[in-house]
Order: C-alpha cells, then sequence, then structure tokens
C-alpha cells in the first residue's frame, strides 16, 4: 500500500490541520474536569483499594478526601488520581498554634505519598463560619492555612500542591443578580485575609455549591428546569451574561462575591455539588440522575463571567453513606456501597481514541460511556 505521504497530491494538509484541531476539542470536551468526593461515614462501604479501582474503572481521574485517611493515600499511590486531602476542622486548632505540628502534618500525610499520589490541593478546614455554631473554629483557619502552606513552601512543592479552604454559600450576602454578588458583612473580617492569602499564593478558593438546596428552599421563585440544567432558554439576564442555569448564577455570585472584595482575582474550584434521591422535597431518582448527568457534562465549560476555563467541579458524593444524618445527607451516592452504579451515566473517554486519516476519507473515533 503506498504511504499517506507517497500521495500529497491528493491530500490536503489543511485538512488534516482542521481534523486533528477537532480531534483535539473533542478530547478536552470528553476530558470533563470533574471529580468525586470519597466521604466513608458509611458501615457498609468497600475497603479503600476496591474504591481506588472503582474510580479507575469509571474513568473518574480527580478525588476529595475529607481526612488524610492512611488506607486510602496508600491506595491512590500511583493510580494517577488527582487528590483533594482534606484537613479535618478538628485539626485546625493545632495546626495555627504550633508550626512544628503543621510540619509533621505533612511530613506523616503529604510527603510521605508525594509524588505518587497526587496531591494537588490541600483543603484546611471545611465550611468553617465565623457567625454561629463553628465560629469559634475560624480564627484558626488562616494560621492553620499558613503553616501548612509554609511546611510545603519548605519543601520546594508549593507551585504543585496549593493550599487553600473550603466554604459555602451561606457566607454569601447577596447572589441576586450575580454580578452584585458579594460576601456578608459580618464575615468580611474573617474572608477577606483568607482571599489575599489565596492571591499571593495563587491558590484557588474551593466552594461548595448546591442548586438543590436553593431550589428545596424556595421552589416559587426558582423553577425545577433552572435548577436542573434543563432549561431551553436562559431565564436570568444579568447585563451581558445569561443564565439558563442556577449552577452557574451561584458560581458566578461567588466570582464577582470575590470581585467585589477589590483584593484581587482568586480562581474558584467547585469543591462539592450533588442532588440527592431521596429524603426531601424535590429529592427524586429522576432529578439526581438528570442533575448529575448535567453536571458532569458542563464542567467542560466555564461559567459565563469566566467562560474562557472549564470548572473543576467535585460531586458530592461516591456512595450513600448510612451513618450522616439528617435522612437527607445518606441519598447523594453515585453508587451503592456494593459498588453498583446508581445512575446510567459515565465520565466520560475511555481512552482509546484513535484517528484514521486516509486521503479524502478521514474519521475520528472516540469511544465514550457518556
Amino acid at each position: 500500500m503506498a504511504s499517506l505521504f507517497a500521495r500529497t497530491k491528493r491530500f490536503s494538509w489543511t485538512t488534516l490541520l482542521l481534523l486533528l484541531e477537532l480531534f483535539t476539542i473533542v478530547l478536552h470536551t470528553a476530558d470533563a474536569q470533574i471529580g468525586v468526593c470519597y466521604g466513608m461515614m458509611g458501615n457498609n462501604l468497600p475497603p479503600a483499594n476496591e474504591v481506588i479501582d472503582l474510580y479507575r474503572s469509571n474513568n473518574i481521574r480527580r478525588m476529595r478526601l475529607y481526612d488524610p485517611n492512611e488506607a486510602a493515600l496508600q491506595a491512590l499511590r500511583n493510580s494517577g488520581i488527582e487528590l483533594i486531602l482534606g484537613v479535618p476542622n478538628s485539626d485546625l486548632q493545632g495546626l495555627a498554634t504550633n508550626v512544628d505540628t503543621a510540619r509533621q502534618w505533612v511530613q506523616r500525610n503529604v510527603l510521605n505519598f508525594w509524588p505518587s499520589v497526587k496531591i494537588k490541593y490541600v483543603a484546611v478546614g471545611n465550611e468553617v463560619n465565623p457567625v454561629g455554631g463553628s465560629s469559634w473554629q475560624a480564627q484558626y483557619v488562616l494560621p492553620a492555612v499558613q503553616n501548612v502552606y509554609q511546611a510545603i513552601r519548605a519543601q520546594g512543592l508549593h507551585d504543585q500542591i496549593k493550599v487553600t479552604t473550603v466554604i459555602d454559600t451561606t457566607l454569601i450576602g447577596n447572589s441576586f443578580p450575580p454580578s452584585q454578588g458579594s460576601f456578608r458583612g459580618d464575615v468580611r473580617s474573617y474572608l477577606d485575609p483568607i482571599i489575599g492569602y489565596l492571591l499571593y499564593a495563587g491558590a484557588p478558593l474551593l466552594v461548595n455549591i448546591y442548586p438543590y438546596f436553593s431550589y428545596s428552599g424556595n421552589p416559587r421563585d426558582i423553577s425545577l428546569p433552572y435548577a436542573l440544567f434543563t432549561s431551553p432558554n436562559v431565564m436570568v439576564w444579568d447585563g451581558q451574561y445569561g443564565y439558563q442555569n442556577l449552577f452557574d448564577a451561584i458560581l458566578d455570585s461567588v466570582h464577582a462575591a470575590i470581585d467585589n472584595t477589590r483584593i484581587g482575582y482568586v480562581e474558584v474550584v467547585v469543591s462539592e455539588s450533588g442532588w440527592p434521591s431521596d429524603g426531601g422535597f424535590g429529592a427524586t431518582y429522576d432529578n439526581a440522575r438528570v442533575y448529575l448527568e448535567n453536571l458532569v457534562r458542563r464542567s467542560s465549560r466555564g461559567s459565563p463571567r469566566r467562560p474562557s476555563k472549564p470548572t473543576e467541579t467535585y460531586i458530592f458524593a461516591l456512595f450513600d453513606e448510612n451513618n450522616k444524618s439528617p435522612e437527607i445527607e445518606k441519598h447523594f451516592g453515585l453508587f451503592n456501597p456494593n459498588k453498583q452504579k446508581k445512575y446510567p451515566f459515565g465520565f466520560g473517554t475511555k481512552r482509546n481514541e484513535k484517528v484514521v486519516i486516509d486521503d479524502f476519507n478521514a474519521t475520528i473515533s472516540l469511544k465514550s460511556d457518556m
């Protein structure tokens, strides 16, 4: 058979370049910026090594882990899975008040596993609120973040492993319209220094975003299609930005709230989002399936306010966890504890892509379980 290059008079290099560009775009779309949170609050869950196999067999390439569980970290070695490694709120005071404690924590839970475990972020604290039940912990968040950061920086790893914290959207005071998003006045003294640190360290802010709770708390004003990504038209216009779904509107209100501090540009990673299949108003199997499938698809693009980069997003959660409370918290899983899929959709390309280019007959074959 004559080679392709021997027949260039019948082949358009412009066509080849266009096809390769298309191939790159398709791959980028298939590699959605999606991860899954691995919670362990269940008494019927499989061991960590089987969980890591479940991630890999389902092509889930990112994980959020809420504490440095040793079995999970050992199982993650050489898996290729990128990791958000959590620092529990119960550890904040010790890490904030003792530099040696922070160094030891980093040695034990980060350096002992790096680089065979691809730790991308260390999330110091989860949803600490300076007003309310966890307010006593708020004073420790930034010092703990800084001490962990300095311990990682001392090893020259601060560009590879970013140290940050996780907030929820109750810290947003105004969210509508999204461009007027702002943090509550009573949390600014807590958040502004954290945002300043994130700007300095080049780290993102991790935010848990749940359209479900916005919808279930106000179904009169928020339509179900708007919450589930199924609205056929733009539902909210905010100047030049059109919003067809509630997730983008909430996310952009966070972007605007950061911008409106006038501290500087900080990226946002959605560290949790999900929809329960039971246990509350609007919590049905079909609603959860539609929301989660659309969330996976949506993660390959940005928001109206930040359109140029896909939104890194982590689904909550891997399993239904029967030790959680209240009842609704038990029904966010993508999988049943027996490792069977709860929903039919998948998580992107299976890595057996191929490009076949032959004269004027050029095809691109991609296999995906989406």
